[in-house]
Parts: structure tokens; C-alpha cells; sequence
């Protein structure tokens, strides 16, 4: 059998990141959804990116049964995730000058849209550079990062900034640095993440947030049904209908 202290342990240093998160960054979750909210009634579109493993967050509010059906996930070939081979050049691509400015050019987004950009360290060229070009496009940003490594790391921008100096709004998932919770006299290396599970949750409450805010202004919001429940496929049919001019995830 394992240690099933380290797995106890796991989920108090998660649960009391999620306190933290839920306690310290209320207002910033409330000024996040409700810019969100703006911006679908003013006829904007959402965006959402992260590279690596942050990747997975953004992607965790994209086509989402319960979320907004607006979130379209911004790809930057070759940083979405391990998949790519070798998994080392996604990591080596988020250090490139002049990516993220490229890929901003080529993509749908346009003056009066939204913009979540997650990097736990907020440190590497193609955040910082993205959040910088975006808002010269009139796109608002919203930050996802952990501030602590702006104290305790330098940047990798030729700017010397981090993410969360380029952003409308910053919300601070509190991950300390290195994202490892536990360690052991036995074990030589801090192990145990928690980045993902706070940064998700930080992100669905900023999305439910939008929801009730969208709902309090008379607005229905525009929220997509789980396909395995009934009448799932034909309610997701008529919001991506009503809405296909700002959804880029349906061909």
C-alpha cells in the first residue's frame, strides 16, 4: 500500500490554496467576470490560451458542458500541450521573440474582444509579448499567473516585465514557486502540483461569475448542455446557431 498520508497532505495544500484563491482574489474573480460579461453583451468574442500544461485550463473552459459557449481557445502551433514532439520544444517556444505577435495577426481577435492568457510563471516571451500585443490590438486581457514568481524569478522578455504587467485585470493563483506541494527526506525533488486544479477552478468561478452577471442584466447567457443528457445535442445546436459568428471552434 502507498503513503496515503502524502495523498491527505496533497489535498489539504490544494484545498487551502483554493481558501486562498477563493478568499484573497473575490474581487479580482467578480471584475473578471464581469468584464466577460461586457463583452459578450457589447457583441465581443472570448479567447482563451496557455501554453504547456497552463494550456490545460484554458482549454478546460472551451466547448465545456456548463460553460460559456463564446470561449474560444487561441492556438499557438506547438505550445498547446505535451502532444507535440518532442515534448522539450513547447517549453523552448514559449522563450521566442515575436511568436506571439505573429500568431495574434493571423487570428480572429479584433478590437472589443477578451482575452484570458494563462502562465503560471508569467515569465517567458510568448505570454508576456501576447498580453502586450493584444491590448495594442484593443483586446482586454485577463491574466492568469502566480505572482510570486515575479519576486522570486526574472523575466525572459527582452522587456524585463512579466504577464501580469500587461493585463486589464491579474488573477493570482497563489502556486508557489517550482508548482510542487509536498517533499520528503527520500524523495530528492518537491513533487505534487496543484497549478491545474487552482487554476481551473479559478477560472470556472470567473465563468460562472459572467453567467449570473449576464443573467442579472436580463441576458441570457449563452451556456452549452452536456450532450449526454436529453435534448443536450439540440440546445447546443440552437446556441452555436444563434452565436456562430463568434464561436470558431465549429467549422
Amino acid at each position: 500500500m502507498g503513503d496515503s498520508k502524502l495523498a491527505d497532505q496533497y489535498f489539504d495544500a490544494a484545498i487551502g490554496l483554493l481558501r486562498r484563491v477563493r478568499d484573497e482574489e473575490a474581487e479580482a474573480i467578480a471584475d473578471a467576470g464581469t468584464l466577460l460579461a461586457d463583452t459578450v453583451a457589447d457583441g465581443g468574442r472570448l479567447f482563451a490560451f496557455g501554453a504547456g500544461h497552463s494550456s490545460l485550463a484554458a482549454q478546460d473552459v472551451v466547448y465545456r458542458a456548463g460553460g460559456l459557449a463564446l470561449m474560444n481557445l487561441l492556438t499557438v502551433p506547438g505550445v498547446v500541450g505535451v502532444d507535440v514532439m518532442p515534448a522539450p520544444l513547447g517549453s523552448a517556444l514559449e522563450r521566442v521573440d515575436g511568436l506571439a505577435s505573429a500568431v495574434l495577426d493571423c487570428s480572429p481577435l479584433r478590437a472589443g474582444d477578451a482575452l484570458v492568457i494563462i502562465s503560471l510563471s508569467g515569465r517567458n516571451a510568448l505570454p508576456v509579448e501576447m498580453a502586450l500585443h493584444a491590448r495594442e490590438l484593443g483586446v482586454r486581457v485577463i491574466g492568469v499567473t502566480s505572482v510570486a514568481y515575479t519576486a522570486e524569478t526574472t523575466s525572459r522578455h527582452s522587456s524585463g516585465t512579466f504577464l501580469k504587467d500587461h493585463c486589464d485585470l491579474v488573477l493570482d493563483s497563489k502556486i508557489p514557486v517550482g508548482d510542487a506541494e509536498l517533499t520528503l527526506d527520500t524523495v530528492p525533488a518537491p513533487f505534487a502540483p496543484a497549478s491545474t486544479v487552482v487554476t481551473t477552478a479559478l477560472l470556472q468561478a470567473v465563468i460562472a461569475t459572467a453567467a449570473g452577471t449576464l443573467a442579472a442584466r436580463g441576458i441570457e447567457p449563452p451556456l452549452l448542455r452536456s450532450g449526454n443528457v436529453d435534448g443536450g445535442h439540440e440546445w447546443n445546436s440552437r446556441v452555436m446557431e444563434e452565436y456562430r459568428d463568434r464561436i470558431f471552434y465549429r467549422q
